[in-house]
């Protein structure tokens, strides 16, 4: 073999292990930046500034939408007087399929206070929305993709 040859063998040994370790560096921060996404929750309509608004997110219809022990992620936040409104960050998410519910808990106690009917006595929401009905909002109703490295989604409370 001549000089030449192994010169030019060693500078393509060189060049595969740098492309190597190049595409190995590389491909966990790829990895992380696609596949997570960012989601913020704007909740909008309080009608006062009582207790705290919880924001629970859900990845299927299992305890949708008030059993928070089956949700994915949970958060409560304190309403701004100036615009009743309140905001939760979720950071971190798969890109797949979610439903959020929202609950204006204004006395404290952790759960929705209904009447003597039934009907609920506090403020809720849910994604997308949905309108006021004699019965919880479901899965399938309040469903969305996330599918962008950032979404915000609007919720308004009903009462």
């Amino acid at each position: 073999m001549s000089k030449f040859s192994l010169q030019a063998s060693r500078v393509v040994a060189e060049l595969v292990i740098f492309g190597s370790v190049l595409v190995t560096a590389l491909a966990p921060a790829r990895a992380q930046t696609q596949d997570t996404s960012t989601l913020t929750v704007r909740i909008t309509g309080a009608r006062n500034t009582k207790g705290q608004i919880g924001v629970t997110l859900f990845q299927d219809a299992q305890g949708f939408p008030d059993d928070t022990s089956k949700a994915l992620r949970q958060q409560s936040v304190d309403i701004d007087p100036s615009t009743m409104s309140a905001q939760v960050t979720f950071k971190d998410l798969p890109q797949d399929t979610f439903a959020v519910s929202v609950l204006h808990d204004e006395n404290g106690n952790g759960k929705m206070d209904k009447n003597f009917m039934g009907m609920p006595k506090e403020g809720y929401g849910a994604s997308k929305n949905p309108k006021k009905q004699r019965r919880a909002p479901t899965f399938e109703g309040a469903k969305f993709s996330l599918n962008a490295a950032q979404q915000t989604i609007d919720i308004k409370l009903i009462y």
